[in-house]
């Protein structure tokens, strides 16, 4: 069952982002299937997956809405999750970081992926796009800015987490 695009009620918010626009990153942690726990990053206190979800819904993308999951902690790429986020663990053939995965689980099955860049003071998300749907056009979606020393807070927050659940 596909859920639907909630938690972005003001569709005119992802019109709205600037590149001068730093926004709040979190990572929240939802249970997945067995003891998995699925990653979802959120921005401005709004999950990726309700944004993109928003997005793709408003730009008339077909199917859209309820296709993404969280990354699964257990999926063997968290084993160093800063080096994970800031875009420098395995990358993809496309030099992106997968950030969303299917609601299968499978990170190969077609998730959200996106460059992550370290520019000084901020960490940079942008050039989203799907790998096996190249037809569709995520120029418009993003990109995000976050204040580095946050953004690298939640995901310190993530490791320990990790290492509390070995």
């Amino acid at each position: 069952m596909r859920r639907r695009a909630g938690a972005v009620r003001d569709r005119k918010w992802l019109q709205q982002r600037h590149l001068t626009t730093t926004g709040d990153f979190r990572l929240d942690y939802r249970p997945g299937p067995g003891d998995v726990l699925r990653v979802i990053p959120c921005i401005d206190t709004i999950p990726l997956t309700d944004l993109i979800d928003t997005f793709e819904i408003s730009a008339g993308m077909r199917p859209a809405g309820g296709w993404y999951a969280g990354l699964a902690l257990r999926s063997g790429r968290f084993e160093r999750p800063m080096a994970y986020f800031h875009g420098s663990a395995p990358p993809t053939t496309e030099h992106k970081t997968p950030v969303l995965v299917c609601t299968c689980g499978e990170l190969g099955c077609g998730g959200l992926l996106t460059r992550i860049t370290l520019t000084g003071n901020l960490v940079v998300w942008d050039r989203f796009g799907l790998p096996y749907r190249t037809d569709r056009d995520y120029s418009a979606f993003g990109p995000f800015l976050f204040d580095r020393d946050r953004y690298d807070k939640a995901v310190r927050a993530l490791d320990a987490e990790l290492a509390t659940d070995k």
